[in-house]
């Protein structure tokens, strides 16, 4: 089902370039931003709602837009054994294609969470889809299956009592996935031209929700991704796996670590920022604040500041250059969902569907609270100056007429 605000017929082209879409968790560098997005920042059930279709089953996962495309998972079943990939297009919400598949592994999450937990990628020309019974799909962006991994039969005692996840990336011509649980803990990257396993690491045991994210620079030639868990952060090569350097830091098993630029912001200690400039073999120190703890969301980076939201409802503000608290604003709520920042607005929505968008400057400033009426437990995405966002049964587009 399918609804348009006072009947608006949308007819226009989308026409996306790759740069400017949002292809994986959190946008371009797991940043969470985008300089060209504006989308309104009042919506209401008549006004700048260009479309809301319904969703089959549950999902944590975050929607993704690519080429004029946006992608959903879920699961649905009362096993929550039937994995499913939408596609449906940026202008009308019309559906493109939906594609169906049996899980071949463990399926039991906790009841907040959903088998379809982990958010797609895309390198621009696939959807790569991954859920937490460790089933990996490939699709083209006509939704034809180029292949597809049932981890669990590789390794079968690989699971959480909880569920997993961890969403993939893509780092060049591979995509990442990082499984970490009491059972089989590994990280592996895969071929994304065929499935083909490149690398298998074995990795702390232990549950982890945290996912990979790749460097935006090479480093010494290298594609660099970056795993962090409760035992530290790793740098490896994307393409073998081969360990670069490790740090004995634990992390936070939660909100994932945002790349800027040279900068890794990991969610450590409260917040701590390692430098790692391209010609480095290993990251170095650059602050640590206590006073930027992000959870269980993860932190933002964006115009030389960094954000973050704590497990009380207090979005914080601090200088990227050296960790000082400029400013705290209280939004009230508990954030599953890591905000993004369109321009010089932050939006905010917590896990009971309430939307809090939040002017940025010297100090923070709420200029409209929104309500979906929905829980939300997925980041919003930012596309072609539209926000998109999902919950259990809806996905929207917010944007102007």
């Amino acid at each position: 089902m399918k609804y348009k605000a006072n009947g608006t017929f949308l007819a226009m082209l989308a026409v996306i370039l790759c740069g400017a879409d949002w292809l994986q968790f959190r946008g371009r560098n797991g940043a969470g931003a985008s300089r060209d997005a504006a989308p309104p920042i009042k919506w209401d059930d008549s006004t700048n709602i260009a479309w809301r279709v319904e969703l089959p089953g549950r999902a944590a996962s975050s929607p993704i837009v690519v080429k004029g495309r946006v992608v959903v998972t879920s699961s649905s079943g009362a096993n929550q054994d039937r994995l499913h990939v939408l596609c449906f297009e940026v202008a009308s919400g019309d559906e493109i294609w939906s594609r169906q598949f049996w899980a071949t592994g463990r399926t039991f999450t906790h009841p907040f969470s959903a088998v379809a937990a982990p958010t797609p990628v895309s390198d621009g020309e696939r959807i790569f889809a991954f859920y937490s019974s460790n089933d990996l799909v490939c699709l083209d962006l006509n939704g034809n299956l180029q292949w597809y991994r049932g981890l669990t039969f590789d390794y079968p005692k690989s699971g959480s009592d909880v569920g997993l996840a961890s969403s993939p990336t893509v780092i060049g011509d591979t995509v990442v996935v990082q499984i970490e649980s009491q059972g089989d803990s590994f990280a592996a990257g895969f071929n994304t031209e065929n499935g083909e396993t490149r690398w298998r690491i074995p990795r702390h045991q232990g549950p982890n929700w945290t996912s990979p994210i790749g460097m935006p620079v090479t480093h010494q030639g290298r594609h660099v991704v970056i795993l962090q868990s409760s035992q530290g952060v790793t740098g490896h090569d994307a393409r073998n796996g081969k360990e670069l350097w490790h740090l004995e830091m634990p992390c936070a098993t939660t909100p994932s670590a945002a790349v800027s630029r040279n900068r890794i912001y990991l969610p450590s200690d409260g917040l701590t920022v390692l430098d790692y400039p391209p010609e480095a073999t290993t990251p170095s120190l650059y602050w640590q604040s206590n006073q930027l703890k992000p959870s269980p969301a993860s932190p933002l980076v964006a115009g030389g500041r960094v954000y973050t939201v704590n497990s009380a409802g207090v979005l914080r503000c601090g200088d990227a250059s050296d960790g000082s608290r400029l400013w705290q604003l209280r939004i009230g709520g508990r954030y599953w969902s890591t905000p993004v920042i369109a321009g010089s607005r932050i939006f905010c929505v917590n896990e009971d569907g309430v939307a809090k968008v939040v002017q940025l400057g010297d100090k923070g400033t709420i200029v409209a609270t929104n309500k979906f009426d929905e829980p939300i437990k997925g980041s919003p995405a930012l596309a072609d100056g539209a926000l998109y966002v999902r919950s259990d049964s809806y996905l929207w587009k917010i944007a102007r007429p």
